[in-house]
This record gives C-alpha cells, structure tokens and sequence, in this order.
C-alpha cells in the first residue's frame, strides 16, 4: 500500500557546526564542523529520506566545542546547498531580539521557498551568558521571555502595525515588510520542564525533549497534549536519539561501550554540573538533565535513553516504539555523519516506513 505522508514519523539531524561532535568522548568521530563537509551532510540527508537539520547555538567554547559557526548564517549556507531539506537555526533570546530574528527568518524563507524554521533555546548555559554580557534570568523567567518572544514573533509575521506590552519586549505599531511567505516558519523549543512544557502547549509548534524511554515520553506528550487541546492549541513533538545502528546487536552495543569507556570525565563532568544546575533550577526539579547519569550526559541530550542501537531492524522497531509514544520527529545524532546517515537512510528508514504501513494496515482492518 502507499505510505501515508502525513502519518510518517519525520527525521531530522544534528548539524554538527560546532566543534567536537555529538558525544563528550575521545572516541574518534569522522564528523567535521567545516562548510564543506556540512554542505555535503546536508545532500546526503536530504537524498536519505532526511525532513529537517537542526543547527546549534554556542557562544563560547566548552565541553569539546572550542569552535562554533553562527546558527543562522551556516543554516541559510545549508539551505542553499539543498532543495527540499528544512533546516530548523537555533536562536537565543538575550542576544537576538524578535525583530532581528523575525527580519532574519522572513527574508531566509522568502529566499528558500520557506524551507527555514527556528529552535528557540530558552538557555541552559549561565557561564555563556556572563561572558557576553547578557543578564541571566531565573528558570521559569527564561521560558517566560521565551513564550514572549515566540507571541512577538508571531505577531510580526502576520500584523501590519504590531503593538505588544510584554514584560520582555515592547513593539509600537511595526510593520515588517515582506513577510514570509506561508505557511509561516515553524518555530521548535526544547525543554522536559514544567515551564517548558506549558509553553509548548500555548504557543510552539513543536517541542523537543531530551532522550527517554517511550513510557517516559508517553508521559510527557499526554501531558503536553491535553493542555494544548485545552488551549485550542496544536504541537507536535520531537524526540532526540543517537544512534548506533551495525548489522549486528553486538557490534553497536560494542561502539556505545567504547563511547562511554573513552569519554573525557572532566569535560562531562563539567557538562553535567552546568545543565543539572540549569535542569534542577525548575521548581519541581523535572528540567533536562534534572535525572541523568554519567553515562547520559556523554551525550550532550540523553541520546542514547532512547536505545536506537542495534540493528537496522531493531532501530526501527524502536522508532516506532517512539512513534506510538506520541513522538511527531526523531532527531539523530551520530557518530560519523556522513556515513551514518546514509546508512540510515538505506538501512532503517525502509523499515520504518514498513511498519508504519503494517501497522496502517491492521488498524484499517480492526475498524471494519
């Protein structure tokens, strides 16, 4: 039967346009932050069956990322590289104003036929803050400028004339012309907290959280979702996930031992100790990284809690897992890029659409 398009769970790859990779390892990593080698991830993607790239948004050095290339600019070099690949540019309150970013974003979409969306990062990294200046707001005060920005946003994208008396941002009857082209840019966030869960259910698109089990996400999207049906609002959710996928359980159980055996304690450590401040720093103590191990945190977003190692068979079983969890998005990281997600494109992707129709199929039946 024809897969159904609108049904089929969407994947999406960490940019690597930092320094370091996606695990806090010495393990060798055939991932390069350079233009040409994201250029080149990008159309192997979009040809792998790859929906969006996320880019990431650093500041400062840290943690295996001494070098970052600016969010928004590599993510237009991106789109420019590709035809059909949606790529989702990090942005950070504090140092962008919605003006900026909304000025920036409709002119990114206008010119790629509206293949750019943004991750709005609410900010877990205070020693990044204090080095450029900007202040540095309590927890749930970050996702409250946050759900602002995104109102602002918003606003500008449709309003000729766009007042706002926010307790962030102020905007007296601005007009911003063109504006982007529709549907609007998709605007994503990340967070497992309260505060960022309540946000996704009032203004984002989508919501990102970090790795876990299905139980564990099955939790959050119910919650997640009946506030948003109470607020006649509609999010999707995506998950992250790194994966290790070989052509036998063992080898990819072997790679992610070696990963952790060669992890830099140091830098984890100093890792964890930031984003558990940040995760611990929600009233009910529920934000990302609130619960994570050592083991966890060599992978900078749980990745490797959603158990996406294993074979090509076993990784898309558990996609599916997830899907029926309530995930809308995988977000995959991994530890060669190119290689891998070309592997995966070939190997699990196939797969993954199988079931879905499989699973199609049986439902179709059962409602006769």
């Amino acid at each position: 039967m024809a897969h159904a398009e609108t049904d089929a769970i969407k994947f999406a790859y960490w940019v690597p346009n930092v320094s370091g990779g996606l695990v806090i390892s010495n393990i060798e990593q055939r991932t390069n932050h350079s233009a040409e080698y994201n250029r080149k991830l990008a159309q192997i993607a979009e040809r792998s069956g790859f929906d969006y790239a996320l880019s990431q948004i650093r500041f400062t050095a840290g943690y295996g990322a001494d070098e970052q290339h600016e969010s928004v600019a590599f993510s237009h070099d991106l789109l420019a590289a590709t035809t059909t690949l949606k790529v989702i540019a990090a942005i950070l309150p504090g140092p962008w104003n919605p003006a900026l970013a909304a000025k920036q974003i409709a002119t990114i979409s206008y010119l790629t036929n509206g293949r750019v969306a943004i991750n709005l990062v609410s900010g877990w990294f205070r020693g990044e803050f204090h080095a450029i200046g900007e202040h540095w707001l309590d927890h749930d005060e970050r996702y409250r400028r946050s759900e602002e920005f995104i109102r602002a946003l918003r606003g500008i994208w449709t309003e000729d004339s766009f007042t706002f008396r926010g307790d962030f941002y102020r905007f007296n009857e601005y007009s911003l012309k063109p504006k982007p082209p529709r549907p609007l840019p998709e605007i994503f966030q990340g967070g497992s907290s309260r505060a960022a869960r309540d946000m996704a259910s009032r203004v984002s698109d989508w919501y990102f959280t970090n790795g876990n089990t299905p139980a564990e996400i099955a939790r959050q999207v119910d919650d997640i979702q009946s506030k948003a049906k109470a607020n006649n609002h509609s999010v999707k959710v995506g998950v992250n996930a790194f994966a290790v996928v070989r052509e036998t359980e063992d080898e990819a159980r072997a790679v992610l031992a070696e990963i952790i055996a060669k992890a830099n304690p140091e830098a984890v450590n100093a890792f964890g100790h930031e984003v558990k401040n940040a995760g611990k720093a929600s009233p009910e103590g529920e934000g990302n990284w609130a619960k994570s191990s050592f083991d966890d945190l060599v992978q900078y977003n749980d990745g490797f809690r959603s158990n996406l190692i294993g074979t090509p068979r076993q990784v898309a079983q558990r996609v599916v897992d997830l899907k029926r969890a309530g995930a809308d998005l995988i977000l995959l990281g991994f530890l060669h890029f190119q290689e891998e997600v070309e592997y995966f494109g070939k190997h699990v992707i196939p797969l993954v659409r199988e079931l879905e129709d499989a699973e199609a199929a049986a439902a179709s039946l059962a409602a006769e």
